[in-house]
């Protein structure tokens, strides 16, 4: 092979992390548009040494935003919003503050609505506490189009908008116009009478149960296996679920700020280039989960990594590792 001894294989990078405890869950890397691993280690249940499958779906949180993202273009599409839209359109009990932002602002995190993560920690949260929470702030962190910054309360916005439109629950549009249609037969979108049978239950660093326990849309909410995220990728990339234009709304033309300089978020993906290559990635992390999404749009390369051993887990020592192996 001629390979030099430093240089390690995806499997050898992973196996090593796996050994030394790191990694508890499933990994799938494509490279070139073909699999070269998909693989599974560890327990879904800890407690009952009850074995990962493939099959068994774990929660996302974060990782969720591009779904959010994907359904509000489909929208776009039909045409019943315009990315430029005032959110307050279609929900109206978005707090009066706050009525000048966009769907646009709101998808690529420069609406400067406030997050509530770290904020409002109560068990079985739900969207509309959320929006009550945001009633009681006093107007929002910054000028709307000035700077990025994170916010999972623009994305349950985004849900709201998405169910405003469409009628039906956020769970039910993303079942009917996503998971359905690339047969992602074990992702789900939670909620309060949601059962998921066999899904990975989390874990903190020591072993105890740190499962997921709010039902926020939008941000968050979904439970997926890698396998069906790699049913995504690819559909993204060959336009199945959106037109080219949209597609590269998403993720290739990153919003300029009011100062001119460009932000690294684009519509639910964190984009940047590199080595000439474009770069569109995700990672989520609630609870004992975490979850990385990472791909190299022109060379046909994916990362993705679910575990339910997150506070182990070195989301991008690992990714760092692993993307040197596919150089």
């Amino acid at each position: 092979m001629g390979c030099q001894s430093t240089s390690q294989t995806p499997d050898e990078v992973i196996n090593n992390y796996y050994r030394k405890g790191k990694f508890n869950g499933s990994i799938l890397i494509a490279q070139n548009d073909k699999v070269i691993i998909d693989t599974v280690f560890g327990y879904r249940d800890l407690d009952q040494k009850v074995e990962l499958t493939k099959e068994t779906p774990f929660y996302i949180a974060s990782l969720s935003k591009p779904f959010t993202a994907i359904a509000i273009f489909q929208l776009a599409e039909k045409r019943l919003l315009s990315l430029d839209d005032d959110a307050v359109k279609f929900v109206d009990d978005i707090p009066s503050y706050a009525h000048h932002i966009t769907i646009k602002q709101l998808l690529n995190h420069t609406s400067g609505i406030r997050d509530y993560e770290n904020r409002l920690t109560k068990k079985d949260l739900i969207n509309n506490e959320v929006i009550h929470w945001l009633q009681n702030q006093d107007g929002l962190a910054f000028k709307p189009g000035t700077k990025f910054q994170y916010s999972n309360s623009g994305y349950i916005i985004l849900s709201l908008i998405i169910e405003k439109i469409s009628g039906v629950s956020y769970a039910r549009f993303l079942k009917e116009n996503i998971f359905d249609l690339l047969q992602m037969h074990h992702t789900t979108v939670f909620e309060s009478n949601t059962v998921i049978p066999d899904k990975a239950i989390g874990y903190n660093k020591d072993k105890k149960v740190d499962d997921y326990s709010i039902l926020t849309t939008g941000d968050g909410g979904i439970y997926a296996t890698a396998e069906d995220l790699y049913e995504l990728d690819k559909a993204l990339r060959t336009n199945q679920l959106l037109s080219e234009e949209s597609t590269k709304l998403l993720y290739q033309t990153p919003p300029i700020l009011e100062d001119g300089t460009h932000s690294e978020y684009g519509s639910g993906w964190f984009i940047e280039k590199s080595d000439g290559s474009m770069i569109a990635q995700h990672t989520g992390g609630l609870a004992g989960f975490r979850s990385l999404f990472w791909r190299d749009l022109k060379n046909g390369n994916t990362i993705i990594a679910l575990t339910n051993q997150g506070h182990v887990f070195p989301v991008f020592d690992f990714l760092n590792d692993i993307k040197k192996t596919l150089k």
